[in-house]
């Protein structure tokens, strides 16, 4: 290891961050809403599985070639390449993936701290409806300099407890952030057996519903279940890889990797169970994306008794979770920074903040000034700068790094497999070297084309 490497001090900081990276809006916007719409239990099984047999295994891939390297997506290549291969220039188009992801995703956080403080000081009136909660959310991406005043605020705040280090800022700040955002859903979530729509809302959420498997197609909803299982570990930028390179070696990677999935999918799991006992106990109709949070959410809050409170209380915990991302993805953009030119990390936070801020202008405007802007057809500059991440940087970086490990002239198998089995816990067995080789390549390779064919046919 390179003795001026940071480490972190505790396992549970290590986990909770890693995690945090992978916990975001995906979590609470899509998750809840796809599991009811298409089988409830049946599904959750379904995504289980691709879980375990897609994203875990990608997880430990980014993990191991941080651990191996120490070093951030920059340089980790070159560190572990084989001399005169030249998988290094995969980075030139993967590293400008988390600035385009910072650039919308401190935009979308910075509606949840709006919508945080709006709530806790009393700003939406009491029983309001969903079509005035649709005109409160029009209104906030009418005035972009609101916009950018709130999206400012949450990049400071994230890039200051990043120029901190990674002990002193990042695992000492995130590590119990992440800690009060699972107590908060696990209180919310406890709360809503109180509501009365509590069964009828967990009944449509996890009531195993074989019909709704009919109604759209097993191969839509195994499509769904392979892709959430996929995007929701944020694997193949390297913004996962970064966290590999701090831990230690105590345990195995897959015993980690375990570890960060279970994190994620309970938020997942929870997160149903404060939507749906509220939508149904006031009967309004979940939906999916921004709309669930910024209109169907803001409507349920703002009819219950204290809503001001359980409102500002949820996009609180909202907030922690994009908040954990923002930080992660900033640690590895400055460690980025820092292994390329060779910067002071005060100097990278700097630099960086600049250049995140100029990137986000044009998605706050595409929503107002620039909103006849339609990149390729989408419907806003975010919509287009998603497509970008989620469709392309996500899952070909993903296939690289599969075919890095497997490749004749990449690290290869042995070598990712004996980082991966360094220390104690969960072994994998070499004889999953046919699978690493040619079924998950597959697998991510039809999840690419699916994923343009569902965009764009």
């Amino acid at each position: 290891m390179s003795s001026d490497r940071e480490q972190f001090k505790t396992r549970l900081g290590f986990l909770l961050i890693a995690a945090g990276c992978a916990i975001g809006l995906g979590n609470v916007w899509r998750f809840p809403y796809i599991t009811g719409m298409y089988g409830g239990a049946l599904f959750v099984i379904i995504y289980l599985a691709f879980l375990l047999c897609v994203g875990m295994p990608l997880l430990t891939i980014e993990l191991a070639i941080g651990r191996a390297s120490r070093r951030s997506i920059a340089r980790a290549y070159e560190v572990l390449e084989k001399p005169k291969s030249k998988w290094h220039l995969n980075k030139f188009w993967q590293i400008p993936g988390s600035y385009i992801l910072m650039s919308f995703y401190g935009v979308i956080t910075g509606w949840l701290f709006y919508y945080m403080i709006r709530f806790f000081v009393g700003g939406f009136e009491a029983g309001i409806q969903q079509e005035q909660a649709a005109v409160e959310f029009s209104e906030l991406l009418a005035h972009p300099l609101t916009m950018f005043v709130c999206m400012t605020t949450v990049v400071v705040a994230s890039f200051a407890i990043v120029a901190l280090g990674v002990v002193r800022g990042v695992e000492r700040i995130t590590k119990p952030m992440m800690l009060l955002l699972f107590a908060l859903l696990i209180f919310m979530a406890l709360r809503s057996f109180t509501l009365p729509g509590f069964s009828e809302g967990i009944s449509y959420y996890l009531m195993p519903n074989a019909d709704n498997i009919s109604k759209y197609g097993i191969m839509e909803v195994l499509w769904a279940a392979m892709g959430q299982s996929f995007f929701t570990l944020s694997v193949g930028q390297g913004s996962i890889l970064i966290f590999g390179s701090y831990m230690d070696k105590q345990h195995t990677l897959v015993t980690e990797a375990t570890c960060i999935c279970g994190l994620d999918t309970t938020v997942a799991l929870l997160s149903g169970f404060i939507i749906f006992p509220a939508c149904f106990s006031y009967g309004i109709a979940p939906d999916a994306g921004p709309n669930l949070l910024f209109v169907t959410l803001t409507t349920v809050f703002s009819n219950m008794s204290l809503g001001w409170f359980w409102g500002g209380l949820f996009f609180l915990f909202m907030l922690f979770a994009a908040v954990s991302t923002l930080i992660a993805v900033f640690e590895s953009i400055i460690a980025i920074s820092m292994d390329l030119f060779a910067v002071s990390r005060v100097k990278a936070v700097i630099i960086n903040f600049l250049i995140i801020t100029v990137m986000a202008i044009p998605c706050v405007l595409g929503f107002n000034y620039l909103s006849f802007v339609h990149p390729l057809g989408f419907g806003t500059i975010l919509d287009f700068q998603d497509f970008l991440i989620s469709n392309n940087v996500l899952p070909i970086g993903s296939l690289i790094f599969v075919l890095f490990i497997t490749a004749k002239n990449g690290w290869g198998f042995d070598n990712y497999l004996k980082e991966c089995n360094i220390g104690n816990g969960i072994k994998l067995s070499r004889g999953l070297i046919w699978y690493f080789r040619f079924i998950m390549p597959i697998i991510i390779a039809v999840l690419l084309v699916a994923g343009y064919v569902n965009i764009f046919a």
